[in-house]
Parts: structure tokens; C-alpha cells; sequence
């Protein structure tokens, strides 16, 4: 029998090490703080209004868009948070999650060896959508505190630069983008005519009083950005995978000409749920308190080990520094933790295209308060 032989189209994509660690935990019964997704319920209410949207017979397609009512809504709240008015028929799109929306924008902007800066370490998902694309990923990294390095990003830029991502609320650092940062890109972005896909999924989860930068809250800035948030995130509901896009008319344009045909549109029931569940603000502006108390515990409970604290500003994820207990590499730390003191990590080192190792792993501490208090027994062994 003749089979066709398929060339990939990512010959480097194998198995993700969240797969990897996930299933390497529960073989050895260790506790998982290595995904990111939590391990509490959503608010009963949400599932209320999602019920009764299904309830109500809304099960069939909705507008390729997204429903109106949704739309207007993340307007207003747009509106409200960053003071940019952006037109929910032509300037919203509701997203299959916020990986799918980050991908659509990529494919809609990006052309055959147009060069995209990736400010590392990066989201896993933006290198294999600028591969696809036919662009041409230009790695960046961040400085040794997970600062944006803005002289290396001017240095990165050539002709054939195209497009900037940016992510704030960082992942995997935890790390929130500074006025001045947005100031600098805002900047560079006018001077090299970029475009600029920022991943904003973690948007409400910004500590210590700190607000967060938007580029939708810089004029200059609204006017080239794809703004990407997730509503997974911000309701604790991950596998719903359900977002929102928000960009400039003729840009969304270009985006809903590559919508339509990989997704063309999204879960109904839930789109009406989230649109009734929006009406009460208090779930996404008592979100940063609630995962600040967490992340407050977590880094109490890690003081008490050997391992440093970095920095953590936002999203759910804690970095820490293991030099001072081990020489390992982190990959193999990491299964090292997982293995032998029971505790599930995520190595920094396979967020970036290039090796470089800065003994550093991430944990998530979206999960419940029993949950970290069992991994904090664990880790502080460490410190034994």
C-alpha cells in the first residue's frame, strides 16, 4: 500500500512539557502545580445562566462575531477599565479561547518571512503560529528579573520586523508590563510601523494595587494592537475556551476574514451566560484579591524552603530560583521535584527558542488553599 509521507509543518513541535509533567505527576501521586489551570469550581451562578441559555433554546449557531449582547458588554467593560471605545459590531470578536485568538491574529497579519519579535520566555503557543504563518519568529529575552530588554528588542527589529507580542500579565514570569514599558513600545511601534498582538488573558489579575497596562489604554498603541483576553481565565472555567479579540476596524476586518473559517464561531449557551453573568462586575474586579491572598500564602509557605522568590505581580504563576539547592538543569529538576519530593513544576528553560538555563521553575497556585498547603509540606523539605 502506497501512503503519502506528510512534511511537517512543525518538525520541532513534540510533546508539550505541560503533557509531559502532567502525566508524570499523576504516575508518581505528586501534587500538580505545573499546568495552569485551577482546580476549584466557578461560581454556581455562572453555571445558572449557561444552564438556563441552553435552557432557553439558544443551541444553534450564533453570529459569526459573536452575540451582540456579548459584545456590547466587553465594550463597556473595555471602556470602563482603559478608556478606549471600541465598536462592538466591528472592532469585537468572541474567541475560541485566547490561544485561538492569538493564532488568528498572527495568520491575519503575518506573510511569508515577515519577521514577529517573541519576547522570551513566551507562551508556548506564539512560535508555532508565526511558523505557520510562513513568519519568522525573532527571540528576545527578557532580562535576568523578567524585565522587557528594551534595547535588545531595537536591536532585534530589521526591515522585515512586522509585528511585536506582547504579554502582560506575563507567562510564565508573572510580571506586569509598566507604563514606561508601554511608553517605550509605543514608541518603537511608530517608528517601525509594527503591529502588536498583546495577550492580555490574565488582565484581572494584577496585585498590590498595581493596574494594569493595556495598550488599549494608549491611543497610539489601540490603533495597531490585537488585544487578546480569555474568559476561561478570568471565570476559572479553562475548558470552555472561550475569549475575545478586540482590534482598530480595518484590522478586525483582516481577523474575521480568518475567523470565519477556522472556527467561524463559538459555543452559544455560554456566550449568553457570560453575557448575563457580566452584568454583576464583582467577579472579574474581586479577581486580583482573590489570587493575590493565594499568591500571599504560597510565598509565605515557599519562604520557608530553599528556594528564592521572584517577583510575582500578576497572573497565577510564581517563578522561583533553585541554585542554591541544586546544579541540576531544569528539566531535569523538575522531574527531580516531581519525582522525589512530589511536587509538579513547569522549567522555565522550554519557554525560550534558544538554551538557556537560569535554574528557574514556575508553579501555578490556582488551586485550592488545602491543595497549596500539601505542596508547601512537600517543598519544605527543601529547606531541610
Amino acid at each position: 500500500m502506497n501512503i503519502p509521507i506528510l512534511t511537517s509543518k512543525l518538525p520541532q513541535v513534540g510533546t508539550t512539557i505541560f503533557t509531559v509533567m502532567s502525566a508524570l505527576a499523576q504516575q508518581h501521586g505528586a501534587v500538580n502545580l505545573g499546568q495552569g489551570f485551577p482546580d476549584f469550581d466557578c461560581d454556581p451562578a455562572l453555571l445558572d445562566a449557561v444552564n438556563a441559555a441552553m435552557r432557553a433554546g439558544h443551541n444553534q449557531y450564533p453570529p459569526m462575531a459573536g452575540i451582540a449582547p456579548l459584545r456590547e458588554a466587553i465594550s463597556q467593560k473595555m471602556a470602563a477599565l482603559y478608556g478606549q471605545a471600541y465598536d462592538p459590531a466591528d472592532e469585537i470578536t468572541i474567541t475560541a479561547g485566547g490561544t485561538q485568538g492569538l493564532l488568528t491574529a498572527i495568520l491575519c497579519c503575518i506573510q511569508r518571512d515577515d519577521e514577529v519579535i517573541v519576547l522570551e520566555p513566551a507562551y508556548d503557543s506564539y512560535v508555532p503560529a508565526i511558523q505557520l504563518a510562513g513568519g519568522v519568529p525573532v527571540g528576545v529575552a527578557m532580562t535576568a528579573d523578567y524585565r522587557i530588554d528594551w534595547p535588545a528588542v531595537r536591536a532585534a527589529i530589521t526591515p522585515r520586523t512586522r509585528a511585536l507580542i506582547l504579554n502582560t500579565p506575563h507567562n510564565p514570569s508573572g510580571r506586569v508590563a509598566s507604563a514606561e514599558d508601554l511608553q517605550t513600545l509605543s514608541a518603537l511601534a511608530e517608528q517601525h510601523n509594527l503591529l502588536i498582538i498583546s495577550d492580555e488573558v490574565y488582565e484581572h489579575m494584577v496585585f498590590d494595587g498595581q493596574p494594569q497596562h493595556s495598550v488599549a489604554a494608549y491611543s497610539a498603541l489601540a490603533a495597531r494592537s490585537f488585544v487578546v483576553s480569555s474568559f476561561g481565565k478570568t471565570f476559572h472555567v479553562t475548558g470552555w475556551k472561550i475569549g475575545y479579540v478586540a482590534a482598530p476596524r480595518a484590522l478586525m476586518n483582516e481577523f474575521r476574514k480568518v475567523h470565519q473559517f477556522n472556527v467561524f464561531t463559538v459555543n452559544t449557551p455560554v456566550q449568553y451566560g457570560i453575557t448575563q453573568y457580566l452584568q454583576d462586575p464583582r467577579p472579574w474586579q474581586d479577581l486580583s484579591a482573590f489570587y493575590q491572598a493565594k499568591r500571599d500564602l504560597f510565598r509565605q509557605g515557599l519562604a520557608q524552603t530553599g528556594l528564592r522568590l521572584l517577583p510575582c505581580e500578576g497572573t497565577y504563576f510564581q517563578t522561583v530560583d533553585y541554585s542554591a539547592l541544586s546544579d541540576l538543569p531544569e528539566v531535569e529538576f523538575a522531574r527531580w521535584l516531581t519525582t522525589e519530593i512530589g511536587v509538579a513544576a513547569i522549567p522555565l528553560s522550554v519557554f525560550y527558542q534558544q538554551t538557556l538555563e537560569r535554574q528557574h521553575v514556575r508553579f501555578c497556585f490556582a488551586k485550592k488553599e488545602s491543595t497549596l498547603q500539601q505542596a508547601l509540606e512537600k517543598l519544605q523539605q527543601l529547606g531541610k
